[in-house]
């Protein structure tokens, strides 16, 4: 009894388990604002990949004692303890069916790791760059051990998907560069009293990209040759179950992203006839890439962003937001060359040192069209992927760090920013026929993500209600032709998505139904309510929870 009473409670296990975590995984610790992280890299051979398999195997059992101990029951050591079992158990499944061996992506892997958690670093200091240089110097054990992991897995007949492989090694080339590559254009802002070690480091980190794309060409890609692209239906499950935090019904969930299709382009055709009469909603889209209004100049473009994110912190504190003063800072960034296609955000580091940071990847393009950066920047930044996650971190000691950082459930994020745009378009943000039709093309594309992200990877049948190709069944080559013929994006955006899906199976439905899950969690509440309904009491409290998996999502936000 003395051994229960003496146990760590549930919070108390999650947070040594993120101190464990940080030793293992520095880049995590860069993520958090660990010091201490900084100048190093993580094992990600197969004994390093063990090595974390174990920590999390460890931690379970000492979350069991935990859950036994008084006071275990509380609200906020059951919301914790769900989340860390879920979460350490989907990531043991992934571990076990030696995923890790075959993690190939263009938007998140090993690799991509290495390379963006540079862009996180302080760089205000010689000691910040001294250990920039050192982070620098151990880019060829990092990515040593990263092929050592896809070498394992292609002797053991695990392959990744060749496409994905294909548009890595094209990646790798635009990084690796003709004049000394991104590591070198990264460092040439830091002390001249550091320049021979600054080189010297960035160019040993670039010699590692150069040994990597040349294994993946001359060794991988051909013993992959014929692989398949998509991962079938039990890994998708698996798969699906890491990004979701619950096991989903996929052939429910494909129903409902057939549904969103129809009714979003009902409404997409309606905006576009404000716009273009007798044009389709894509044909509008296109007219508006040339037509519309835009930013000129990547630089202006950030500006204006930034603009646009303080603008609606400032409308919507206090009014349907009540935000402590250091969330209302972030970071408007353009994205390093070679970045995916998709925008993205970055969190603050623990102490909010380091702000929490939007990044819009400029592909090239030096004319930004508003229609379609407004809504994507509510789903970014404010009030979507900045608010939750910065709130997280204010309300991290009344949490568990665990909780508020490592603990992220995606399609609970996701969703959320998804909601963020939805929300901005009923509070009257969104009347313009321009930005709106923007704004529901960007519900169009995660309702496409549903549709073929799960009928792609588990092969099957697009129903006869479909106007594309009906009763056949789904392969990448579909997906991509449908997504382009339902996108007002470029093609090479629609490729780079196309080949994320392929490499992250799972994640891309998460923006859809964790949306519907936020929807159905503020309807319960507001039935609950009545009239007494405070939706800004109930934001508040739904961002202040912490991170949970889909099913519990909607019960707790239910009983807010």
């Amino acid at each position: 009894m003395s051994e229960i009473i003496n146990a760590p409670l549930p919070r108390q296990v999650a947070d040594a388990y993120v101190d464990a975590l940080v030793a293992l995984d520095p880049i995590t610790g860069t993520y958090l604002g660990v010091p201490e992280s900084a100048p190093l890299l993580p094992d990600f051979s197969p004994a390093g990949q063990e090595a974390l398999a174990e920590l999390a195997r460890a931690t379970l059992t000492r979350l069991d004692a935990a859950e036994d101990r008084p006071g275990a029951d509380s609200d906020v050591e059951r919301r914790c303890a769900r989340l860390l079992r879920e979460r350490l158990t989907a990531d043991l499944a992934i571990h076990e069916a030696q995923e890790h061996l075959r993690t190939v992506s263009n938007l998140s892997s090993p690799l991509h790791s290495v390379r963006d958690c540079f862009t996180l670093m302080p760089t205000e200091t010689d000691a910040h760059w001294n250990d920039i240089a050192a982070r620098l110097r151990a880019v060829p054990a990092a990515l040593d051990g990263y092929r050592a992991s896809l070498a394992t897995g292609l002797e053991r007949q695990l392959p990744a998907g060749p496409r994905q492989v294909a548009t890595v090694i094209g990646q790798l080339g635009e990084w690796i560069g003709t004049d000394g590559g991104w590591f070198a254009a990264f460092t040439k802002e830091g002390p001249q009293s550091l320049r021979a070690e600054l080189d010297a480091s960035a160019v040993a980190a670039n010699g590692a990209l150069v040994v990597l794309r040349d294994w993946l060409r001359d060794v991988y890609a051909p013993g992959i040759a014929g692989a398949p692209n998509v991962v079938g239906r039990d890994r998708y499950r698996r798969w699906s179950r890491q990004w979701n935090g619950t096991d989903l019904d996929l052939d429910e969930a494909y129903a409902y992203g057939w549904s969103e299709y129809h009714r979003i382009h009902d409404e997409m055709r309606t905006e576009a006839a404000k716009i273009l009469p007798g044009a389709t909603p894509w044909e509008t889209l296109r007219h508006l890439d040339t037509h519309g209004e835009a930013v000129e100049g990547a630089e202006a473009t950030r500006v204006w962003l930034q603009k646009l994110m303080d603008d609606t912190i400032a409308a919507l504190d206090g009014t349907h937001f009540e935000l402590a003063d250091r969330i209302k800072q972030v970071e408007s960034m353009l994205a390093p060359p070679g970045s995916a296609a998709a925008p993205y955000y970055t969190s603050p580091s623990m102490d909010f040192s380091r702000p929490g940071r939007t990044w819009l990847p400029t592909m090239g393009e030096t004319r930004f069209p508003l229609y379609d950066l407004v809504t994507t920047w509510y789903h970014e930044g404010v009030p979507g992927h900045h608010l939750q996650l910065a709130q997280w971190v204010h309300v991290a000691d009344q949490l568990s760090r665990y909780q508020a950082t490592v603990g992220q459930v995606s399609a609970n994020c996701e969703g959320w920013a998804l909601y963020a745009e939805r929300l901005m378009d009923e509070l009257g943000y969104l009347t313009d026929p321009e930005r709106r039709l923007g704004y529901l093309d960007a519900q169009m594309m995660r309702s496409l993500r549903v549709i073929v992200d799960i009928g792609m990877h588990v092969e099957l049948e697009i129903p006869d209600h479909s106007p594309f190709h009906p009763g056949e069944r789904w392969t990448p080559e579909l997906a991509q032709e449908f997504f382009g013929l339902h996108s007002g994006r470029p093609a090479d955006f629609v490729e780079s998505e196309l080949v994320r899906y392929l490499g992250l199976p799972g994640q891309a439905i998460g923006y859809k139904l964790g949306e519907r899950a936020w929807l159905t969690g503020r309807d319960a509440a507001r039935a609950a309510h009545g009239e007494s309904f405070d939706a800004k009491k109930w934001h508040m409290a739904a961002l202040s929870q912490g991170s949970l998996g889909l099913d519990d999502l909607v019960a707790e936000l239910s009983a807010l």
